[in-house]
């Protein structure tokens, strides 16, 4: 022990003397030098928090996006919005890929997944809940009031009983219609761009330059049994870094996770990638080792420090929502192959 602390001693002075010299050093640079560095440096935070707050997601859920903007516009942090913008989607059971009144799978059960994440790198999620519409309010009470990431099925909705989530019955008149519909002439194959396997991810930048982010979903529609795909995966479904930016992605779950897509494209951005770079990378990467890439959809968006925002996919029409400035809009992605 005693000479594991000499050894630590020694580093530790080699260290303060290697830090003096380089401290030496700049103080050695002239005032004005400093002085410049400075201000360009305030310039450059003040023309940042002049653009924020941001709020995007993923398809044309406009109304959702708008929530979390005006969230935004009234102080609220980058996840408060990020959640409350997500819940418009959960609770419209005109959507059939998020939420309540989601497709079931092929038992005619809904079960929903999702994650969230925090500007100080704190994750939650759940998976197979099937009885809570609001699983991204859920997947944050995980990652505030337990010391776990993920919670599954029956021990995630008693979990969320205990923290005062309501119990209800997820499957709707109109969905479990199409499922009996269905079930006349099951096929298990998604359809470019229609509402059988998309997703709401959504990433907020709040006016402190804070990045957060949600993603949630019904998942594929009429899936297998348990199924679980990558909207409730940190680093596929969502990734975010606060020093860098952050990605969601929507589409074919198993083919983002084959490539852990969003983690992916922050690491992309962190090397010095631009978000429209590195979502086109992270396509690339899918569509040269997919030989089957032309039979489903994956799309990325993405958001850096500085607020600059991408996106890419596979499938022409594929949009996202991007609100600035009191500004909500729907734009279209970049994409590699063309609608015939």
């Amino acid at each position: 022990m005693k000479r594991r602390k000499f050894i630590k001693k020694t580093a530790l002075t080699g260290i303060g003397i290697a830090a003096g010299t380089v401290l030496s050093a700049c103080n050695n640079n002239s005032e004005k030098t400093t002085s410049i560095h400075s201000t360009e440096e305030k310039n450059t935070m003040t023309n940042m928090r002049n653009q924020f707050p941001i709020a995007i997601c993923t398809w044309a859920f406009t109304n959702a996006n708008a929530k979390a903007g005006e969230e935004l516009s009234n102080n609220k942090s980058a996840l408060d919005a990020a959640i409350s913008g997500v819940e418009v989607e959960e609770e419209n059971l005109k959507n059939t890929t998020v939420g309540k009144g989601g497709a079931p799978d092929r038992e005619g059960n809904v079960t929903l997944d999702a994650c969230v994440m925090n500007s100080d790198g704190d994750c939650g999620a759940v998976v197979c809940v099937n009885t809570i519409t609001n699983v991204a309010a859920l997947a944050r009470k995980v990652m505030e009031e337990t010391p776990h990431v993920m919670l599954a099925g029956e021990g995630a909705e008693e979990f969320g009983y205990r923290q005062g989530f309501k119990k209800e019955n997820l499957l709707t008149e109109a969905s479990k219609r199409d499922w009996e519909e269905w079930k006349k002439s099951p096929e298990y194959k998604p359809i470019i761009n229609i509402e059988n396997h998309d997703t709401i991810g959504m990433l907020t930048i709040d006016k402190n330059g804070d990045i957060a982010g949600a993603c949630t979903t019904s998942g594929l529609s009429y899936k297998m049994k348990g199924r679980v795909g990558d909207s409730p995966i940190i680093g596929s479904g969502l990734f975010l870094d606060n020093e860098i930016g952050g990605a969601v992605a929507t589409g074919m779950g198993e083919e983002v996770m084959k490539t852990v897509g969003s983690f992916l494209i922050v690491e992309l951005m962190r090397n010095g990638m631009s978000p429209q770079a590195a979502c086109e990378e992270a396509i690339r990467r899918i569509v040269t080792k997919n030989k089957r890439h032309k039979d489903f959809q994956i799309a990325y968006i993405a958001i850096n420090k500085a607020g600059d925002v991408g996106s890419y996919c596979i499938h022409e029409g594929f949009t996202y929502m991007k609100y600035q400035n009191g500004k909500n809009e729907n734009i279209k992605s970049g994409f590699v192959l063309k609608t015939v």
